[in-house]
């Protein structure tokens, strides 16, 4: 598990942020076209499609590798729509949590224990 100190997450806000900002916009038109997804799910054995499939499947497949693409950086990514991330990092000889989420300035300024979560957050 890669650990991150407080600059080394700081440095790497900008680029997850935008990363983060096409997840959220992919999820939302992925999530707007599951019902049809399920129609045509449903329909597939009499060879039926969907309107804007292959749209579907290319923003599933990119929100797959976005989502890869940072887990390889180390970061966790909790919440798709929130764009809420934890980077493991080492805070009084413990491993913990740098919690940051879309909408916060580019600067780490939470953090929680491993077990606790978004609601544990406590002020660097």
């Amino acid at each position: 598990m890669k650990l991150f100190t407080v600059q080394e997450a700081n440095a790497e806000l900008p680029r997850v942020r935008l990363k983060l900002e096409m997840i959220r916009r992919l999820y939302e038109r992925v999530s707007g076209l599951k019902a049809s997804a399920k129609a045509a799910a449903e329909a597939s054995e009499f060879g039926g499609g969907m309107r804007g499939g292959s749209g579907y499947v290319k923003a599933l497949y990119d929100i797959g590798k976005l989502t890869t693409e940072i887990a390889e950086q180390g970061i966790q990514i909790k919440d798709y729509k929130r764009g809420l991330i934890d980077f493991p990092a080492i805070r009084n000889s413990r491993t913990v949590l740098l919690c940051w989420q879309l909408g916060e300035p580019d600067e780490i300024r939470w953090w929680h224990e491993v077990d606790e979560g978004f609601a544990g957050r406590r002020p660097l």
